[in-house]
């Protein structure tokens, strides 16, 4: 089995952001590896490493995945996915019904949008790909198997859209990874694909729940459960927090409030917002941390096609004798056939013209569909933070240290991290923050970003009482 192969059958449970990235814009802008210099915070520790993304203020990204709406529909999605008169084509996470906002999805459809273009297409045509993120790379390794000529535009100068791997070995024992990483235990054949590029996993599994008054009681899943549950037998769709209040709980009670925080630093939406006929990804028991550079996945899958980096387009315009792409260098280049790959995001924001416009459908899709905002924070330290409870009898300390950190109460700007000292051995935390707050958190600079994450961090700078 070669990797383009074992990369394209990647199967669902797999958890994150990561769409393919490109924008109109006519230069490209930062991409969101950013790792300043930490300077010292006012009363707190100074890590020695930190880097964050930007996905929400980034104009390749406008966010960082799709989510459903309370009130949309998931035809919305299978609308957006249709093919437009067998010229256009439309991938990305936001086009699948099952796993919207995942790795796997992204995988899924840019498989998907290559069957369908492949079926409209003749031997040896052109084809042109927007966006050389996962969707992007994963159509363009269906279709140079064809034997089509494939070329893929991208508006950053780098490959994987938002996965998004910092590699410095100066500042990071592994490397930082700023988009889609956290993998689903259960994604056997990413996760095998991934040992065959040598790329090590260690699991993240094991929840922490503290204030600052120490550790406070594990918020248990299955009440949120039951509130989905029971408002989808209602007559209209209602939102995650309505669903919750109407079942008789109390979403400021700090606990749940950490809980749901937690549910929108994956979904990318608050619980105000969020459907419960087409909910968002809940916590899961385990997942798996990849600890290496994730582009070698996207440049296996790319292998073949023409791949043209720091390329924005800004104008696609199509009729029946196929379709003209206007560059922001000033170019216009004539294909049979075009797959796009932006991000919702981009969609909404208009910023990549069509003529003619695109079908109601399509435009009635985007305008319904959410773009989520998530975004990542990652922190190294010279010392551990903090003491682990000990661990239960027979158990190695390593097995015993919850890994998943939540913040219960205070005013935390983030309130779900990751340890990754259990299983490395090296002091890293990863912090998440999804919906309104992550959107609050992009507009802070580097100096405040970091400060509100050591702020954040404060009930597991030292050990409890």
């Amino acid at each position: 089995m070669t990797r383009r192969t074992l990369l394209i059958g990647a199967g669902a449970g797999v958890l994150g952001v990561l769409l393919a990235s490109c924008t109109p814009e006519p230069a490209p802008s930062p991409t969101p590896d950013r790792s300043p210099t930490p300077t010292p915070t006012a009363g707190s520790i100074t890590p020695a490493a930190f880097a964050r993304s930007s996905w929400t203020t980034d104009p390749f990204a406008l966010g960082a995945a799709s989510f459903t709406p309370v009130g949309t529909q998931a035809s919305a999605r299978e609308a957006l996915a249709e093919p437009i008169d067998d010229r256009l084509f439309i991938s990305g996470e936001a086009t699948d019904v099952d796993a919207p906002g995942t790795i796997a999805a992204a995988l899924r459809s840019g498989d998907r949008a290559a069957d369908q273009l492949l079926r409209a297409a003749d031997g040896g045509e052109r084809v042109a790909i927007v966006g050389a993120g996962l969707a992007g790379a994963a159509a363009a390794s269906r279709l140079v198997a064809e034997g089509l000529e494939v070329t893929v535009f991208e508006a950053r100068d780098r490959v994987g859209g938002r996965v998004h791997s910092v590699v410095d070995d100066e500042q990071w024992p592994f490397p930082a990874q700023l988009g889609g990483w956290l993998l689903g235990s259960s994604d056997d054949v990413l996760l095998d694909a991934l040992n065959s590029l040598d790329v090590r996993t260690v699991p993240v599994a094991g929840s922490l729940w503290r204030s600052t008054d120490g550790d406070v009681e594990s918020v248990p899943i299955e009440p949120v459960q039951a509130a989905i549950a029971t408002a989808q037998q209602g007559p209209v769709d209602s939102s995650l927090e309505d669903a919750l209040t109407a079942a008789g709980a109390d979403v400021e009670e700090p606990g749940l409030a950490a809980l749901l925080a937690s549910i929108a630093a994956s979904a990318g939406a608050d619980a105000s917002e969020a459907s419960t006929w087409f909910p968002p990804r809940l916590p899961v028991d385990e997942m798996q941390a990849p600890l290496g550079d994730l582009t070698p996945v996207v440049d296996g899958l790319l292998e073949g096609a023409k791949l043209s980096l720091s390329s924005p387009v800004s104008r696609v315009a199509y009729d029946e004798a196929g379709v003209s792409l206007g560059i922001a260098s000033g170019e216009s280049l004539s294909f049979d056939r075009v797959l796009i790959t932006v991000p919702l995001g981009v969609l909404k924001s208009e910023g990549l013209q069509f003529s003619p416009a695109l079908p109601f459908s399509h435009r009635g899709a985007i305008a319904e569909l959410g773009m989520g905002c998530i975004e990542t924070v990652w922190l190294r330290f010279d010392d551990p933070l903090t003491v682990a409870t000990p661990p239960a009898e027979g158990e190695t300390d390593a097995a015993a240290e919850p890994t998943i950190w939540h913040v219960v109460g205070g005013d935390a700007s983030i309130r779900t991290w990751i340890d990754l000292a259990p299983m490395t051995g090296e002091n890293v935390v990863v912090g998440l923050v999804g919906g309104e707050a992550a959107a609050d958190f992009a507009e802070l600079d580097d100096q405040k970003a970091l400060e509100a994450a050591i702020a954040s961090l404060a009930p597991f700078l030292t050990a409890p009482a």
